[in-house]
């Protein structure tokens, strides 16, 4: 049973025995995460959706299983080994999380491996594009796969067999290998060698990972053959003379968390490639996949060997690991994809050259993918080609490979600018990649700065410094998202461009508390994570809350990705209790019980996932009609308010304010093809239009839009 469903719903309570601080009205943090990547496979399941966006999904549910696994359901299992006695937010020990994960992943699992093989796949054949089952293949096509074999896959293979003087090989995090048992064939004679070939072994053969999974078949650009059952077709090869059972595949999940002892770091850059090393070879497993229809004396025999239970094992019917599948959306098939949107240029930028002219007059509001990112990589480039600029200042959590970011930040080096970036080394799963420009950027003359002690350094600022008649002026740009052109054309993210000289001098003393542990605990309009940012949102939540018991107009409505802190969350109650009226855009994790009688009854909480990932964060206050609006890189979280350094910055003009709160805000909360409402048991409802014209999508709403 799911430990959720053993409490009590609230909602029926009588009002005076409500009290804020239960943890019966708070949801479980990783079942509501679930719950969002349950909405994630859903796009999947919309036969609305193109073939290859529904594949898309498809690999996007996955990828984030992989995650979790690695990180949230290795730290319970941790708990659990080392006898943690600590429980969730909402009351649950690690036990029960566990077993509540377990309830609601293998059915998730079952659903989407059901629509992989039973719809996208199929429909795709009949596009013409094919994953063909090798005993399908015609002998010809079997014949020349085989050679393809022999020449480009065989070499690189290397069979491990487990024996006395051969211990169970270590299983490497997110490996695909194929798993049998050999043992001799008594119609072969040995020689010297049959006291070798007396018992019956298990053999693991890793499939290798620079070896396409998919192999395009002769003649063909869209029909292919899957690598594992290639291999386990030719398995007589690397095994001869040897009877051979059927071969299954399977895949282990490690844990993935680094854990740094930042104390006693002192290189912190050596310290995190020394921890991933370690991490490569000595992390725990967390969980086993296998083929649903591996017998159970195998299941069982790897189960053992690995050091796992009978509930961390997730039997797959039908394709392991479904990202191999991306290498079809990366196929010339519009018709299979949605519709490319068209991306927009502000309209201040369309009619001036220099983007500092414009910015002395105005500021200017980017709203990706809507708007191109050029946007921000040209302001960048720009700044390291103008002879008036002295310096560059940028925080990097992740760029990507081969970022126009980190160009423009060695050209402007080389230009004899000085160039500072702060480079956060513990952006989980980019590290190697943080790592490696982060050198690059060094050897190029930068100044590289490699985050904080005990903090992650999240927030999204660039800073540029221009000497203009005979003083220096700041130009600065804050956002939500990365400086990441890659991701900026499937996330939403919203990103401030601005001369405000306030802004200017604050994001000034954050570089400065960055770079040299200034500690500026007072900021004059930015607000700043660990500094003030949750103690501003509080305030100003209860000045909500104080201006409608006063007769005043009160009104909160926030976009953000998680909703985790408690503090928050009570404030909120508090707010919903005198009366106002909130509402909470919450693409992801939210543990507020919205919709609760006497107590959050004032609340709704929407979730929103469609084409793009929804990843701006925005933050409205009425007070009582003199608005403020924010923007900027925090969540809601525990750890974005505490452990990160984010910041998050006013729109100070009115018409921005009004376009983000009339447009943006505005059709989010019209949105009625996207958006899922959250209930008070922890479900999400589907919003259902009337007819076909009254359906609107917020996302594609904005395509097309200038600002």
């Amino acid at each position: 049973m799911n430990p959720i469903a053993q409490k009590e719903t609230p909602a029926e309570n009588p009002v005076e025995t409500l009290s804020i601080d239960d943890s019966l009205f708070l949801f479980n943090r990783e079942l509501s995460w679930l719950e969002f990547n349950r909405r994630v496979l859903e796009e999947a399941l919309d036969e609305r959706n193109p073939l290859l966006e529904r594949l898309k999904f498809l690999s996007i549910f996955s990828t984030n299983l992989d995650e979790f696994f690695m990180i949230r359901v290795a730290g319970l299992k941790e708990q659990v080994a080392e006898r943690v006695d600590k429980v969730s937010i909402d009351g649950l020990t690690a036990k029960q999380q566990l077993t509540g994960i377990w309830e609601k992943v293998r059915p998730m699992i079952a659903e989407q491996s059901l629509c992989l093989r039973e719809e996208v796949l199929p429909r795709l054949a009949k596009e013409g594009i094919e994953i063909c089952a090798y005993k399908n293949l015609s002998e010809s096509e079997k014949k020349w796969i085989d050679e393809y074999f022999l020449k480009n896959v065989f070499p690189v293979l290397t069979p491990q067999a487990v024996d006395v003087s051969h211990p169970f090989p270590y299983i490497s995090n997110l490996s695909l290998n194929l798993g049998l048992f050999v043992e001799p064939d008594k119609t072969i004679h040995h020689g010297n060698l049959r006291h070798l070939f007396k018992n019956r072994r298990f053999v693991r053969v890793k499939l290798p990972p620079n070896v396409s999974r998919l192999i395009r078949l002769e003649n063909s650009e869209t029909r292919y053959a899957a690598l594992g059952e290639l291999i386990a077709a030719n398995i007589h090869h690397l095994l001869p003379n040897m009877k051979t059972s059927e071969c299954f595949l399977f895949r282990l999940t490690r844990d993935a968390d680094i854990e740094l002892r930042e104390d006693e770091a002192g290189d912190l850059l050596r310290t995190i490639e020394s921890e991933l090393h370690h991490q490569k070879r000595f992390s725990f497993p967390v969980r086993l996949e296998v083929e649903a229809s591996m017998p159970e004396e195998m299941v069982n025999y790897l189960t053992e060997a690995i050091g796992l239970t009978e509930q961390d094992v997730y039997p797959i019917e039908g394709f392991l690991n479904i990202p191999d599948f991306m290498k079809l959306y990366s196929l010339d098939r519009p018709e299979l994809k949605d519709k490319p949107i068209k991306y927009m240029i502000p309209k201040a930028l369309q009619k001036s050259g220099n983007i500092f002219d414009v910015l002395k007059k105005r500021d200017i509001l980017v709203h990706h993918p809507f708007t191109a990112y050029s946007t921000v990589t040209d302001f960048i480039d720009e700044a390291a080609e103008d002879e008036n600029v002295r310096a560059i200042k940028i925080c990097l959590y992740r760029a990507g490979k081969d970022s126009p970011v980190i160009k423009s930040l060695v050209k402007a080096s080389r230009n004899g600018k000085q160039v500072a970036a702060l480079v956060e080394l513990k952006a989980r799963f980019d590290e190697e990649n943080n790592i490696e420009w982060a050198r690059r950027l060094e050897n190029e003359g930068v100044h590289v700065i490699y985050g904080m002690r005990g903090l992650k350094t999240h927030s999204k600022v660039a800073l540029v410094v221009r000497h203009e008649k005979g003083s220096l002026r700041r130009y600065v740009h804050i956002a939500t998202g990365n400086y990441n052109p890659t991701t900026s054309r499937i996330y939403t993210d919203l990103g401030l461009l601005t001369a405000d000289e306030q802004i200017g001098a604050d994001a000034t003393d954050l570089f400065n508390f960055l770079t040299g542990y200034s500690y500026q605990n007072e900021y004059r309009c930015l607000l700043v994570a660990p500094i003030n940012l949750r103690e501003r949102m509080i305030e100003m939540i209860n000045r909500e809350t104080k201006n409608k018991t006063g007769g005043k107009e009160a009104r909160i409505i926030v976009k953000t990705n998680s909703l985790t802190d408690d503090r928050i969350i009570r404030a909120l109650y508090r707010a919903s209790q005198a009366g106002v009226e909130i509402d909470l855009i919450v693409r992801g994790i939210c543990v507020l019980r919205p919709g609760v009688k006497g107590l959050s009854e004032n609340i709704r909480v929407a979730s929103i996932v469609g084409r793009f990932l929804e990843h701006s964060r925005i933050f409205y206050f009425l007070n009582d009609n003199n608005e403020e609006i924010y923007i900027g890189s925090a969540d809601w979280m525990h750890r974005n308010l505490d452990r990160r350094v984010e910041a998050i910055v006013p729109i100070k003009d009115a018409k921005l304010a009004r376009y983000l709160k009339k447009e943006v805000l505005g059709a989010y909360l019209r949105d009625n093809v996207n958006a899922q409402i959250l209930k008070p048991d922890g479900s999400y409802e589907n919003l259902t239009a009337e007819s076909d014209e009254k359906r609107f999508d917020s996302q594609m709403y904005f395509a097309g839009q200038e600002i």
